[in-house]
């Protein structure tokens, strides 16, 4: 069992900045890949970053790259998520989510445990 809990959310005006963070705790952290989804008012929760277990290897949703970078540091259980020149269009409850295994997926039924979730609201 992995417990994973993230924070970091809030409102930001568009074009600032927040770093979301998840702090895991259970099973070997660095056995599991590690991504981030979000899920805006009426969508589907869709893929925004990941990371392999070694951190050596990211990948970004085309929507968010350039502005967002997810790193993990496997001593202390915590995969985080800077976004930079954020848009009124990120707004969305961010999850962190873990996959067991060394490759991040993009999609939601491939991984094991789930974050409950932090709200990021950007304002125009």
């Amino acid at each position: 069992q992995v417990q994973l809990v993230e924070s970091g959310g809030g409102l930001v005006q568009a074009g600032g900045s927040l770093r979301l963070s998840c702090a895991a705790s259970g099973r070997t952290f660095s056995s599991y890949a590690m991504s981030w989804f979000r899920r805006a008012p009426g969508k589907e929760r869709e893929f925004v970053a990941g990371i392999n277990w070694s951190g050596s290897s990211t990948y970004y949703a085309d929507s968010v790259k350039g502005r967002f970078t997810i790193t993990r540091d496997n001593a202390k259980n915590t995969v985080s998520l800077q976004m930079n020149s954020l848009k009124p269009e990120d707004t969305a409850i961010y999850y962190c989510a873990a996959k067991y295994g060394n490759s991040w997926s993009s999609q939601v039924r491939e991984y094991n445990y789930w974050g409950q979730g932090t709200q990021v609201t950007v304002s125009s």
